[in-house]
C-alpha cells in the first residue's frame, strides 16, 4: 500500500537496503568528488552507502527533501480522498500552485530545488558529484536542469534505487540516462 511519506523521516526497509547497496555497488568504480543528501534517514543512508567506496565527502542539505505533503502524510491515496476529497482535487489540478494541507507547493519544491543546483553548478563545475535524495526534488532537478517547466517534473519517472546522470556542459545539460535499476541483478 503506497503511503505519502513526504518529509516523515521513514528508515529504509530490507528492499531499500538492498537497492541502495546495489546502486552503491554500481559506482564504487566511477571517480565521485562528493555526495550531497537531505537530511532524512533513508537519504543519508543511500548516500553512506555511495561514499563508503569512495573517500569523497558526504554534504547533509535539507534543501534536498522531499515535497512536505503536510497533513497528508503517512496516509495512503485512499485515505487522503476520502478525508480531502476537495483539497485533493485542487491540488490534483494543479499542485504546482496549490499545497496540500499544511504541505507545499512544487513551486516551493522547486525554489528550494533550483538554489541547489545553482549552489552545486558554481561550487563543483568540474566535478562529479552524486545526489542521494527522493523523487519528487530528484524529477525536478532534473527539469531544472534540462531547461523544462518544473511543474512537468511528474514527466520523470523516477524507482527507488535507481540511478540517473545528468552531464554540465557551457551549452546546457544532457541527461545521458535515467531511472537505471540494478534490482534484478
Amino acid at each position: 500500500m503506497q503511503r505519502f511519506q513526504g518529509q516523515s523521516d521513514v528508515p529504509l526497509d530490507e528492499t531499500g537496503m538492498s537497492q541502495i547497496e546495489k546502486v552503491a555497488s554500481r559506482l564504487a568504480h566511477e571517480t565521485l568528488d562528493v555526495v550531497y543528501t537531505s537530511d532524512l534517514s533513508r537519504a543519508q543512508a543511500t548516500a553512506r552507502a555511495i561514499a563508503g567506496y569512495h573517500t569523497c565527502p558526504v554534504i547533509i542539505d535539507p534543501r534536498l527533501r522531499e515535497l512536505s505533503f503536510g497533513e497528508w502524510e503517512g496516509l495512503t491515496y485512499a485515505e487522503i480522498a476520502s478525508r480531502f476529497p476537495e483539497r485533493l482535487t485542487v491540488w490534483e489540478r494543479d499542485p504546482f500552485r496549490n499545497a496540500p494541507p499544511g504541505g507545499e507547493t512544487v513551486a516551493q519544491l522547486a525554489d528550494r530545488v533550483g538554489a541547489v543546483l545553482r549552489d552545486l553548478r558554481s561550487r563543483h563545475a568540474s566535478q562529479t558529484v552524486v545526489i542521494a535524495a527522493h523523487g519528487g526534488p530528484l524529477q525536478t532537478l532534473i527539469c531544472l536542469a534540462l531547461d523544462h517547466l518544473p511543474e512537468k517534473h511528474w514527466q520523470f519517472s523516477l524507482r527507488p534505487g535507481s540511478l540517473s546522470e545528468i552531464a554540465f556542459y557551457p551549452a546546457g545539460a544532457i541527461l545521458n540516462f535515467l531511472n537505471e535499476t540494478y534490482n534484478d541483478r
